[in-house]
């Protein structure tokens, strides 16, 4: 198949979450630890009866529920080894395993993870979104009996909101990015695609996030062997990320002391954005509020004329995360690194000018793909805590594992390096978990010992 045509997704079968950000402001992830395998297959075809689709909505529902499973959950559910094998390596190790390779050192090492996390007692993921506070309670009340009546029990629990003006902790405006995905007509095209040349954008093939669909190569992406469980799929990272407020406005006032500019511009170079989203790219000097509420103009850039770096620093955040078509990188490679981001901030925000108050506060980072390994562990390890791939040599992405020791180069002439860099993000918290399709949660209720 080429990758110029399209297909027809299974909205009815896929899981909401993958193809479409709720933006709810309020959600709770729950964690759940099956006991007996048949009760907790009967449990998971109950919830899939309540579990939110990608199927277009008139107007947004009052709640969203959507469930996803660990390798350990799906032993819980007596899936026979030999199917369970045919998932992916990163999935079957789980997050913690991988702890080299995605810089969860020191005081982000699995040992100091919370919440049951990291330690294979997590069997399942449900996530339950709402329009208030109330009716999330009312559906966590729900839920919990429904796990009471299959004899699992609740690890843990994280509640996440929306902060004021939609920032997270550090003030940026979040969740701008997200890459258009084939075949969702009823959503309008918003420059967040893949380049597709001369200034031209395109959908993501959609094999890049869900499994059963052709990927930018045209080929099915690698899946379990069953594709009554697999297709409709996605693998899902979900990340409990502390944010040290005090001390990343601390670190960023001492740098901006000794910067020509102003902290505001600053700070704009550190993520590639201004805080209101604005991107360094398209309007380097000032903060444009029009541009950044434009879904059709505040992603549509690809900082091909600026190799330099003056406009948007090489190392900036978002250049990291997606560099787009910026030498020596093109459209092609950076499409099979893409990822569909949803993260919601937990924790009350710290007032301004105030220092550490103890509270945890953070983020709640979670993406979807079709393949963990060439996408979130690729864009953790090789671009956000790796300078190499950019020119950069030991320079880490400003919210990257750092020591004390490192530094960010704000390009320019001369250049200004803002350093030393201490943690301001650390992990404290992570698993790997799968998330089927409809059809895929109506299998592992079904299947026979």
């Amino acid at each position: 198949m080429r990758p110029t045509e399209t297909v027809r997704l299974d909205l009815d079968a896929i899981q909401g979450l993958v193809l479409r950000g709720y933006r709810m402001p309020v959600v709770d992830y729950v964690f759940v630890h099956f006991g007996d395998a048949a009760a907790a297959r009967s449990w998971t075809g109950g919830v899939a009866g309540h579990v939110t689709t990608a199927a277009p909505w008139q107007s947004k529902p009052d709640t969203a529920v959507n469930v996803a499973f660990t390798a350990a959950g799906l032993r819980a559910l007596n899936l026979p080894e030999e199917l369970l094998r045919t998932f992916s390596t990163p999935f079957l190790q789980g997050m913690a395993a991988r702890s080299a390779r995605l810089g969860d050192s020191g005081s982000s090492a699995p040992e100091n993870w919370v919440g049951g996390l990291g330690t294979e007692r997590v069997h399942a993921l449900v996530l339950l979104s709402a329009l208030t506070p109330a009716q999330l309670t009312e559906r966590a009340e729900w839920l919990d009996a429904t796990l009471a009546e299959a004899g699992a029990t609740v690890v843990s629990r994280r509640r996440a909101a929306l902060l004021p003006d939609g920032v997270e902790h550090f003030g940026y405006f979040d969740g701008l990015s997200q890459p258009d995905v084939e075949a969702l007509d009823d959503k309008p095209l918003t420059e967040q695609g893949a380049m597709a040349g001369r200034g031209r954008w395109r959908p993501v093939r959609a094999g890049e996030f869900v499994l059963g669909y052709p990927d930018e190569e045209g080929v099915l992406p690698a899946a379990p062997a069953r594709d009554e469980l697999a297709r409709n799929g996605s693998y899902l990272v979900y990340r409990r990320l502390r944010q040290d407020v005090a001390a990343f406005r601390a670190q960023l006032a001492r740098a901006a002391h000794v910067y020509a500019e102003d902290e505001d511009l600053l700070a704009a170079k550190l993520v590639g954005r201004w805080r209101d989203g604005t991107p360094l790219d398209i309007s380097p000097h000032r903060r444009d509020p029009a541009l950044a509420a434009d879904p059709h103009r505040n992603n549509a850039f690809s900082y091909e004329d600026d190799p330099s770096g003056y406009r948007c620093p090489i190392g900036a955040h978002i250049r990291r995360m997606n560099p787009r078509a910026s030498l020596p990188f093109d459209g092609k490679l950076v499409n099979r690194h893409r990822l569909i981001r949803r993260g919601m901030p937990y924790g009350p925000p710290l007032p301004p000018g105030v220092p550490d108050d103890g509270v945890d506060r953070g983020l709640v980072f979670t993406c979807l793909q079709a393949d963990i390994e060439r996408q979130f562990e690729f864009v953790q390890s090789e671009w956000l805590n790796d300078g190499n791939a950019f020119g950069l040599g030991d320079d880490k992405d400003i919210l990257g594992d750092h020591d004390g020791t490192g530094k960010m180069t704000v390009n320019g002439v001369p250049p200004f390096f803002v350093h030393p860099l201490t943690r301001t993000v650390t992990v404290s918290g992570g698993e790997y978990f799968f998330m089927p399709g409809i059809n895929g949660l109506r299998y592992l209720a079904e299947f026979a010992d």
